[in-house]
């Protein structure tokens, strides 16, 4: 199995265009558009898992930099999400061993 990012999407491409765009080169398991929680709207990427990771890099390779819905899409195999530190990480400042007192 392999999860493709498609980028560069026409906000008027709906996840029926990427699913067409990807059908030629084998069973798609999903294919989603991301759209803002808030206004509905696509942000102009997409998620697609591949079935065969073989039949996915050959998507990827012969749909890179093509055009779907008017735009040149950028398309590679999705990366994991960089994991965040849970506390919300270093705000700056000078944090040494000892504090002043107020």
């Amino acid at each position: 199995m392999i999860n493709i990012y498609v980028g560069n999407l026409s906000y008027q491409s709906g996840d029926a265009d990427v699913l067409a765009a990807f059908e030629a080169f084998g069973e798609v398991k999903s294919a989603k558009v991301i759209q803002d929680m808030a206004t509905g709207r696509s942000k102009g990427f997409a998620f697609v898992e591949m079935s065969d990771k073989t039949a996915g890099l050959t998507a990827i390779e012969q749909l890179d930099n093509t055009e779907l819905n008017g735009r040149n899409i950028r398309v590679n195999e999705a990366r994991p999400r960089e994991r965040t530190n849970d506390r919300g990480g270093d705000r700056g400042g000078d944090r040494g061993e000892f504090r002043a007192r107020r």
